[in-house]
Parts: C-alpha cells; sequence; structure tokens
C-alpha cells in the first residue's frame, strides 16, 4: 500500500500500534505493576465461585457459649482429652486441632490424658508454627510438646500469610526451615485420614538453609462463603453429649476457636476485614478445597502474555481498518476477553490466569491509538494550514471594515457626487462640509443617512472613533436616484470593538485555525456555488471522458431536463438531443469536437440554436484536481438577443436600402425629368412628387416611432385614461376615415386610468385605426370600444374588411412583413404599424391579440394593466 507525507500506510500505522503495544505488555507482565489489579479482579471472580463444603467435614467450635461454660481460655487439657473420647465414640474419623500446644501445661497430668486420649483415637492431627519467637530473634518451628507430637497421627503447619494488600487468599502446602517438610494443616488431615485425590501434594521436597523459611506449591482456596457456612457444632454441646453420634461418624473434624476476640481472624476475598474468617474456618475451607480437588492453581505468566499478543495482533490487524466506534467495541471486547478466560479457568479447571496486564493493554490501546490518529491530525492540520496560507483567496471584504478614507472614494467614484467630506472626532480629513451641516448628527441616528436637499450624509463608528461622511449632489433629481441605494449600505460597527479570546493550548488553537479556514472555504464555496448558479451563462464541467459532472442552474431551465438526470451524461448526447433540426450535428462531429479538444487542449467555439434560443458554446480543457487528465468546462451564452438584433439591423438595411430609397430615387428622377424638359410643371406631377415625398416621410416616421417604443421606460410614465386616448386617437383619423367613406364608432363610458406613456399609447390605436380604415371597404363601420375587464383595460378596434388569412395571422406583429393577400395587401405601409403595437403593449406590461376570420373583419385588442390614480 503507498502512503503520502501526510497518511503513513496501512501497515506502518500497524506497526506503529503493534510495537508499543507489545512493550507495554511485557512491562505489565515480568513487572508488579498490575499486582492490585489481579488481585481485585480475583476476588471479584472469586465470589462468583464459591465451594460448597463436602459431606464429610464438620467444625467443632470453640465459640462465645463454650467460652461462658468452661470459663476463661486457655482450658485445661484434659477437656480437649475428653473431646477426643467423645468424637472416639460417635465414630469421627479424624480429628484435626487448630489450637497450639507448643508449651507444657502447669499440670504434667493434663498432658499425659491428653495424650492417652489421642493414642486411643489413632488420627488426631496437631499444629506447628513457623514465627520468630519475639521481633530480634530468626525464625522457630513451634512444635506441640513432645509427649504430644509422639502421639498425634501427623503434623500440619498452619502458618497463614497475607498478601500485599492485606487479604489471604490462599497458603503453602509444604513449609519448614531448611526444608519444605511440613504439609499444611489440610493436607496432613488429607494424609491422616487416607484420601486420594488428584491434586495430592507429591511434589519434591524443597530444600534451603537451616535458618530459612522454605514454602513450596502455593495455591488459592474457593472458599465457601463468609463465616459460619462451614457445617459445625458447638464444642461445649459435643463435649456434654448433646450432639447425636450420627452427625459425628465418619466425619472429618476440625476443632478450634470461632469466638470473636480470640485466635486467628483472617481476612479473605469473600469476607473482607469486616468478618474474617478464623483460623479453623480457613483451615476447613483449604481441606474443603484439596479433598474436592479444587484447589486453585496459578497458571504460567507465559499463558497471559500469549493471551495478551493475541490481543495485540488482532488490535494490529483491525484498528486502522475499522471505524472509532467499531475500535472501541474490539478494545472493550479485548479488555474482557483475559477477564473472561480466566473466570472460565477458575469455573472449569480450577485455574487462575492474571488477566491484568492483558485487559490493561487492550484497555490502553484505544486511547494510544487515539493519540497516534490525533497526532497524525495534528500533523496534517499544521501542514493543511500552512498551505492554506498559501493560497491565494478572492477577499471582498465587507463595508463595515473598509477605511473611511477609501469608502468615501469609492463612494465618490461610483455615485459622482458633486462635492464630498469627510471628518473623524469633528476634524475635517476630506473636503469641508457645506454650510448648514456643521451640526453634528446625534449618536442614536448612527449608521443612518440622514438626507437634506441635495446632501446626504451619515455618522458612523469605526476603529475607535467617530467618523460623518457627506455627499453633495448637483441635483435634487440626482439625489432622489441614489437615495435607496445608499439607505441599503451598512457601514457603523457599533461602539465597541469585538474582543477576540485565543486558545494558548496547542490542540485547541489548530482546532481553531481549522475552524476559521473552515469558514472561509465554506464562505468560498458558497461565493463559488452562487456564482455559478446565478451567472447568466449556463455551465457544464466534464470529467476527462466528456461525462457532464456539474452543471449550473441554467442548463436544466434551457434544455428542459431534471438536473439529477444530467450528472452522468455524456456531452454530445445532451448536445444532439438539444439542437433543432436545422443546427443539429452528427454525433460523430461533436465527438471529433471533444476529443480534439481533450487531445490537443485547445478552445473551440460553436454556434447552437436550442429550440428558439440561439447559444454561442464555448468548450475550453481545463485540469481537474488530482486527476492527470484534463476535463471540459463548457460555456453557453445566450446571445438570441444578439442574434435578434442583427436581423433587426440586417432588415432595417434592407429597409433603408429598398422601402425608403424607392420613393426618394422616384422622386429625383421626376425632378431630373422636369429639369431637362424645362416645361411648366403639370399638377399631376407635383402631386406625385407629393405622394413620393409622404411616402418617405411615412416610413421614416414609422421607423422613428418604434425607435422611440423599444426604449420607452417607466421613468416616462405618469398617470393616463384610456377612454381619452381611444377619442384622441379617433379624432386623430377622422379625416381618413371620411376619404375612405367609412364611419367610426366609440364605444366607452367608464374612465379607465393606468400608469403609461399617453403618447405612444395614443399612436397605438392610430395605428391599429389607420389599418382598420385603410383596409376596409367604403360604406362600412370601423368599431372601437374601451371596456374594464377586472385589473386590465381592453381597447379593441373591430373592421369589416377581408379579414387575415390564417398562414399569415402568426406573422403581423412581425416587423418589416407585410401581409401579401387581402386585407394587409397593397403598397402601403413598411411592416412595422403592427410591430409598434406590439411594443407599446409589451412595454406597458400588457398583449395584443388578433381575432380574424377571413372574409369576416378582424379585431384587434389592447390589454393593458388598470391602476389607481394618485
Amino acid at each position: 500500500m503507498r502512503s503520502s507525507g501526510l497518511f503513513p500506510s496501512r501497515r506502518l500505522a500497524r506497526w506503529h500500534l503493534i510495537l508499543p503495544l507489545t512493550a507495554l505488555l511485557v512491562l505489565l507482565t515480568v513487572t508488579p505493576a498490575t499486582e492490585r489489579l489481579d488481585l481485585w479482579l480475583y476476588d471479584t471472580l472469586i465470589q462468583q465461585s464459591r465451594l460448597a463444603p463436602p459431606d464429610e467435614l464438620v467444625l467443632v467450635a470453640i465459640d462465645e457459649k463454650s467460652l461462658d461454660r468452661l470459663g476463661r481460655w486457655p482450658w485445661p487439657r484434659q477437656y480437649h482429652a475428653s473431646l477426643i473420647d467423645r468424637l472416639d465414640q460417635a465414630g469421627a474419623s479424624t480429628v484435626a486441632f487448630d489450637i497450639l500446644f507448643t508449651e507444657p501445661s502447669e499440670r504434667g497430668a493434663q498432658d499425659r490424658q491428653l495424650a492417652d486420649a489421642m493414642k486411643r483415637h489413632g488420627d488426631v492431627v496437631l499444629p506447628l508454627h513457623i514465627y520468630p519467637s519475639d521481633d530480634e530473634q530468626p525464625l522457630r518451628e513451634f512444635l506441640p510438646i513432645a509427649s504430644l507430637t509422639k502421639a498425634a497421627g501427623a503434623l500440619g503447619h498452619v502458618h497463614v500469610e497475607l498478601d500485599d494488600d492485606g487479604i489471604v487468599r490462599g497458603f503453602y502446602r509444604r513449609e519448614g526451615l531448611g526444608e519444605a517438610v511440613w504439609p499444611s494443616l489440610a493436607d496432613a488431615v488429607i494424609q491422616q485420614s487416607g484420601m486420594e485425590t488428584q491434586g495430592s501434594d507429591t511434589a519434591a521436597v524443597a530444600a534451603d538453609a537451616p535458618f530459612v523459611n522454605v514454602r513450596q506449591n502455593h495455591v488459592r482456596i474457593p472458599f465457601s462463603g463468609r463465616a459460619g457456612r462451614m457445617p459445625s457444632v458447638s464444642y461445649i454441646d459435643v463435649l456434654e453429649g448433646r450432639v447425636p453420634p450420627q452427625k459425628l461418624r465418619d466425619k472429618v473434624v476440625f476443632v478450634g476457636i470461632t469466638a470473636a476476640g480470640f485466635g486467628d481472624m483472617l481476612p479473605t476475598p469473600v469476607s473482607g476485614r469486616t468478618a474474617p474468617l478464623s483460623g479453623v474456618e480457613f483451615h476447613a475451607n483449604a481441606f474443603s478445597a484439596i479433598a474436592q480437588d479444587r484447589v486453585i492453581q496459578p497458571v504460567s505468566g507465559w499463558a497471559s502474555l500469549l493471551l495478551g499478543l493475541f490481543s495485540v495482533a488482532i488490535i494490529g490487524a483491525c484498528f486502522p481498518r475499522w471505524r472509532p466506534m467499531r475500535t472501541l467495541a474490539l478494545a472493550a471486547g479485548l479488555t474482557l476477553l483475559p477477564i473472561l478466560v480466566s473466570y472460565g479457568l477458575l469455573r472449569l479447571q480450577a485455574l487462575w490466569l492474571t488477566p491484568g496486564a492483558p485487559a490493561l493493554t487492550a484497555a490502553l490501546a484505544f486511547p494510544l491509538w487515539t493519540a497516534q490518529r490525533l497526532g497524525l491530525l495534528n500533523r496534517f492540520l499544521n501542514r493543511q494550514l500552512h498551505a492554506l496560507g498559501r493560497e491565494r483567496r478572492i477577499t471582498i471584504g465587507r463595508l463595515e471594515d473598509r477605511a473611511p478614507a477609501q469608502l468615501l472614494d469609492e463612494l465618490q467614484e461610483l455615485l459622482q457626487a458633486s462635492d464630498s467630506w469627510l471628518t473623524s472626532n469633528h476634524q475635517p480629513i476630506r473636503g469641508q462640509p457645506p454650510s448648514g451641516s456643521d451640526t453634528l448628527l446625534p449618536q442614536k441616528q448612527a449608521g443612518k443617512w440622514h438626507h437634506e436637499a441635495s446632501r446626504s450624509r451619515i455618522r458612523f463608528f469605526r476603529n475607535g472613533y467617530w467618523h460623518e461622511l457627506g455627499l453633495v449632489w448637483t441635483s435634487e433629481a440626482d439625489a432622489a436616484t441614489v437615495r435607496p441605494f445608499l439607505d441599503s449600505l451598512h457601514l457603523h460597527t457599533g461602539t465597541t470593538e469585538p474582543v477576540i479570546e485565543r486558545s494558548r493550548e496547542r490542540v485547541s488553537h489548530h482546532i481553531e485555525q481549522v475552524h476559521n479556514a473552515t469558514l472561509a472555504l465554506a464562505g468560498m464555496r458558497r461565493f463559488i456555488g452562487s456564482g455559478f448558479e446565478r451567472m447568466p451563462d449556463g455551465v457544464i464541467v466534464t470529467d476527462a471522458l466528456g461525462v457532464i459532472r456539474y452543471v449550473n442552474a441554467r442548463i436544466p431551465e434551457w434544455f428542459q431536463l431534471p438536473r439529477e438526470s444530467l450528472t452522468g451524461m455524456p456531452l454530445q448526447r445532451l448536445m444532439i438531443s438539444g439542437s433543432t433540426e436545422e443546427s443539429r450535428q452528427p454525433e460523430r462531429i461533436w465527438r471529433e469536437r471533444i476529443l480534439t479538444i481533450l487531445n490537443e487542449r485547445h478552445e473551440d467555439v460553436i454556434d447552437y440554436w436550442l429550440r428558439d434560443r440561439a447559444l454561442l458554446i464555448h468548450l475550453a480543457p481545463f485540469d481537474l484536481p488530482e486527476q492527470r487528465h484534463p476535463g471540459l468546462i463548457v460555456n453557453l451564452s445566450d446571445i438570441t438577443n444578439l442574434r435578434e438584433r442583427q436581423r433587426q439591423y440586417r432588415e432595417a438595411i434592407d429597409f433603408i436600402s429598398h422601402d425608403v430609397r424607392s420613393p426618394l430615387v422616384s422622386q429625383l428622377a421626376l425632378l431630373d425629368q422636369l429639369r431637362r424638359e424645362d416645361q411648366p410643371v403639370a399638377p399631376e406631377t407635383l402631386d406625385q412628387i407629393a405622394r413620393l415625398a409622404r411616402r418617405s416621410y411615412q416610413l421614416a416616421e414609422e421607423f422613428v416611432q418604434l425607435a422611440r417604443a423599444e426604449e420607452l421606460t417607466d421613468k416616462r410614465f405618469y398617470d393616463c385614461e384610456l377612454l381619452t386616448i381611444a377619442e384622441n386617437a379617433v379624432d386623430a383619423v377622422q379625416e381618413q376615415a371620411l376619404a375612405n367613406q367609412v364611419r367610426l364608432e366609440l364605444d366607452g363610458r367608464e374612465d379607465l386610468w393606468l400608469s403609461g406613456n399617453a403618447e405612444l399609447l395614443e399612436r397605438a390605436v392610430i395605428n391599429l385605426l389607420t389599418n382598420a380604415i385603410q383596409y376596409s371597404p367604403g360604406n362600412t363601420v370601423v368599431s372601437v370600444s374601451v371596456e374594464n375587464a377586472g385589473q386590465t383595460g381592453a381597447l379593441s378596434v373591430t373592421d369589416q374588411g377581408p379579414g387575415i388569412e390564417l398562414e399569415d395571422q402568426p406573422m403581423v406583429f412581425q416587423r418589416f412583413r407585410r401581409q401579401k393577400g387581402t386585407e394587409m395587401g397593397g403598397p402601403h405601409g413598411a411592416g412595422l404599424g403592427l410591430a409598434f403595437v406590439q411594443t407599446v403593449a409589451e412595454r406597458h406590461r400588457g398583449v395584443v391579440d388578433l381575432v380574424s376570420t377571413p372574409g369576416r373583419g378582424s379585431t384587434f385588442r389592447l390589454y393593458l394593466p388598470l391602476t389607481e390614480p394618485d
């Protein structure tokens, strides 16, 4: 797997994780670092693995009741002799005392009495202890007195050591000075009773110096529970014969002190320090474990190490490939794995595997991996921040951050004010406030423009200073034009500067830097994305195979296709599907164009017709990020208006060269003829010259009126009344109507007000009436009606002429188009009259339509939006 300077390969990352985890595992295994953790885990698990005592075990407890009846401790040894006799009579198999008889009694007869009782029974086990006689003496073995030692069936040590945390969990099965010859009390009982167990202590006896306490075969005990869980009877009850013999028959009997304050009290994992076990209960639990082959043997540290290495191998294999939540779950599972294995071995095989080292290693894997990821992230952030710092940015800047002097210059350049001034804390910086402007604006109006006649000024706070900026206009009209724009500008930053607190912690500082860089990049992305989306041109971006990967909003709108369907479409398919039949090029031509651009990396420009839209397509190669091969960026410019203007320009040239020149040439020819003949001019000739002059004037007038209509804007609108406009138009064509023997009728009673240009509207109605009169037969009627059609006013002109053929109706409003049939035929007009009417209607946000039936006349209707008069 390859790696870059920023990201290590997966193999390298794996070893970066495995090596430190392995070193940590070995360190935890060979040192006592996890000892307390292992002890706590053992105590927790052993409480779930309690061992029920065997049926052959019974405890004779020297309890508070016995002490109350028999007096102060120590008791006379004749009591113990009597107890042994009672037990012998009841049929007890083996009797073990957890009572030290290391000193002879004051009465030697009692020692002999006890020894005789022990001999009569034959299976009495006595304890020995190994400890120093005082703090300055070496260790000594304290055996029972000689007579009792000879009478005892076996001896066993009762030496118990606490672990480092003060809890006793096990014992050494052999112990002794110089040689580990003494079995534990529990082992001695097992041997004396003749029990055969799989876990019998048959190990070789270790030897050392005679003053050294030699210990071997340390095991742990699965306790039966808290104090009092062992089957027991009271010492005094046995002594006085109140215990049924069958309860003691064939039993292994442990005799010892259980009363509080007497004898050894040992804290264990199941009892803690609050309710410790007595020594005799501890040894009884040891016997129970040995008799049932459930003593807990420690597993070699190599097994724990191998289990930890297994976990490390899984971590190294999975962590570099998995997501954080999965790695966290894996780390948690591998942390529990050694604990579960230890618990399983404890319950099933009576083995104890220390789980602390492998569990802690797995638990630390995720933090270590996270630290490595953070380190890698930190390095990545440093490099990316350094790279971002070298990137060139598009900085537009806010007006609130612009220097006041620069702001004044830019406003002056844009708005062309006749004069301007700028003050800072009442001191002039640029120009001088005109007279009458020396009164400062109040602070409550800060950030708001104050307009006075032909002056505009604003007060704002910037960088700790109050500034006032003023502009003077040439006229009231100029001031009225720029005031809405000025009111939309926000220049005031407030009277307090923001305090930016920056973190001194390195990672937090880097996160803050990345956050700021991300905001800047997001702003840049929005800027670029919004710019592409709002471009008047269409933009397409393809990959190296000419497949579309991005389009802006213009492309789906123009091609009438869903945006989602365009992504992934080959460019040539889109171009072929959208082109008209006349301009469609074969797929082979488009494919060759695209391949040529991609191979030779040169630009190409293509004229393209998309339905009724003329487009200019500019194809250019460009390098895609992280790509070896270039893609295409395609810019589609809508040049429909340009093509239409070119067409109109050509038609205007044709119109001027033919329609306008023709009557002028005829006039010049007639004048030349008159000059050559040198005769008085006949009235017919003068009429012909006048007719040609009027023809030229009419054509020029129509051309000029159309140009005025096309330049009409809202600024030239005012309130006007539609019925009055119709009346004036009717009056204007009355003479023409009388000459053609056509009667005009006007129907309208309601005043309809609209915002528009009455002069051009009247001219449009005159054009409609002139056409109607010109093409109406004599003795017919041209009707004009004005009515309210809801939110619009409708003005209609109806004639009784021959009508317009259906195939000619779609072209009647096109300029330089003349009807060659009945109604629109003849030599009159240049095809601009109805084009003028349509242009005037569109400039007034209205429409004009035609209803005509050949042979039955025509009706032109003009619909204009109505308003309330101011």
